[in-house]
């Protein structure tokens, strides 16, 4: 069972962090980073802990928390120094993420158990006892009036619980490694969560799926304000999964508003980028499949793409190389404002991987989560309720913002092969969470989806159920359906900006 979209003590915390990260930037004097020292008696205020058992430790979590949402290194508890340590790094405006991305704080790990087969108090002790029968090493045997389990002889394969008629019997994993799609975690000598970064892929699911909150990410927050508040335009780019992320005040008209409140030059919506991307990858798909390639997978997820070539070099080259829509936008823009930044704001912590490589820096120059982006409405106390109305975004098309939900990519590509080559025959196949797109694509090397469009997306659900997302996944899935509905031009081939698209791919 999944917490997500149930607002916790761990959402409260992180959204505190970076507000009052946020407020340290906007009001950020050069050189005085002083009142970081401030910051975590400020959020666990007084002398008596309320999540755990020191106040001490609770602060001690906050502070590497307010160190990697600004960017900086994560410290281990044998470290002592100040929280403002080298914190002048995260001003310098050259600064980019220093792996790793996903950072586990050891000491708010709870060392949870993994991987444990239990018997608990509802056992009844009944009389045929069909765990017992079933048990292949005799590892179960029965007390009075209660089953037991010999842990050294159990060997896990789970057929005890399949047949215990009271669900008595349960198999207790570590949420994080349970969420994590690429078996990337693992115990470290202590019994705590260790990332292995040979594997990760930086999805996040560990992160959102913690309920300790004792992973996080690095952001860009302190270093986004700082741009804002200099001489240079800075432009959001909106990704599709906005839609419903702040709540029912914040409209498509809206959002304009809201961001020209935190004090970026405008907003525009990444599904501009999205209906591009989305008649790139059909004409790649008509031109190389079957001819060059067996079968071709989309590009849009920077984890898939990633585990992709980690776990499969050999079908690597069948991703993609359309330019995600991402940069297909922070494109757009930079060539409609020259001199211009921009911030990719999403629901990704991947993403922020993605703009960090050499050849999208020039792109992207920062990426937030729209938690982090919650983050900042709060410290600037904006009432979302009384801003004004503006046009919406900039009129993508309904398959464009589409992209934010599972299926919608490879849904819009079929959509814009079927009006630019309408005698192609188009089949789809589609997996989300990294665990089914393994499956996936071990079933598409071993020939069984040739001539195909593969979709994949890393996070189930697709991009509104990312790791920096705030909404419940249904809700915000119906919100982008309405948002589909509504919009004046159904299919990417639509798209006023069509015509860009070769330049933009200079």
């Amino acid at each position: 069972m999944s917490t997500r979209g149930i607002y916790t003590s761990v959402n409260d915390i992180r959204k505190r962090v970076y507000a009052e990260v946020a407020k340290l930037s906007y009001s950020y004097e050069e050189g005085d980073l002083s009142q970081m020292e401030l910051i975590p008696y400020r959020i666990i205020p007084g002398e008596v802990s309320v999540y755990r058992e020191s106040v001490f430790l609770e602060r001690a979590i906050v502070k590497e928390r307010m160190r990697l949402s600004m960017g900086l290194p994560l410290r281990t508890a044998a470290e002592h120094a100040p929280v403002s340590s080298g914190a002048e790094e995260c001003v310098k405006p050259e600064k980019y993420y220093q792996p790793p991305l996903i950072n586990i704080i050891k000491f708010a790990c709870h060392s949870c158990p993994d991987n444990v087969i239990k018997i608990t108090d509802a056992c009844q002790g009944c009389l045929a006892h069909p765990c017992r029968e079933v048990c292949p090493t005799g590892a179960i045997s029965k007390e009075y009036k209660h089953a037991t389990l010999d842990p050294d002889k159990c060997i896990k394969c789970g057929k005890c619980i399949s047949v215990c008629p009271y669900g008595a019997i349960l198999r207790q994993e570590r949420p994080c490694a349970k969420a994590c799609g690429m078996n990337a975690i693992h115990s470290d000598q202590y019994g705590r969560a260790e990332i292995d970064q040979d594997k990760c892929v930086s999805c996040g699911m560990c992160l959102a799926n913690c309920p300790f909150g004792a992973i996080a990410d690095k952001a860009q927050i302190f270093q986004v304000i700082q741009a804002i508040r200099s001489d240079v335009p800075v432009y959001a780019a909106i990704a599709p999964a906005i839609e419903g992320q702040f709540g029912k005040d914040m409209t498509p008209e809206r959002i304009r508003s809201a961001f020209k409140a935190l004090g970026f030059a405008d907003a525009i919506e990444v599904a501009i980028g999205a209906d591009l991307c989305a008649i790139d990858e059909a004409r790649d798909f008509v031109e190389k499949v079957p001819e060059e390639l067996p079968f071709m997978a989309t590009s849009c997820c920077p984890a898939w793409a990633m585990m992709a070539k980690k776990l499969f070099p050999e079908q690597a080259q069948c991703i993609s190389m359309a330019l995600t829509p991402m940069v297909l936008t922070a494109r757009l823009i930079k060539q409609t404002h020259p001199g211009c930044m921009v911030a990719f704001i999403g629901p990704c912590a991947a993403k922020k991987l993605e703009a960090s490589r050499l050849i999208i820096r020039s792109d992207v120059d920062f990426v937030l989560t729209f938690e982090e982006v919650m983050g900042m409405l709060e410290a600037k106390e904006i009432n979302i309720a009384s801003l004004p109305e503006e046009d919406s975004l900039h009129g993508a098309s309904g398959d464009g913002r589409g992209f934010a939900v599972s299926g919608g990519v490879a849904q819009a590509v079929a959509n814009c092969i079927r009006q630019l080559y309408p005698d192609r025959e188009i089949k789809i196949e589609r997996a989300d969470g990294l665990s089914q797109c393994r499956k996936l694509l071990t079933l598409a090397k071993a020939g069984k989806y040739d001539g195909y469009l593969l979709e994949g997306m890393a996070c189930p659900g697709g991009c509104i159920a990312g790791a920096g997302t705030v909404q419940p996944i249904a809700s915000s899935a119906a919100e982008v359906a309405k948002r589909k509905r509504t919009s004046t031009r159904p299919h990417a081939v639509q798209s006023d900006y069509a015509d860009l698209l070769e330049n933009l791919q200079k």
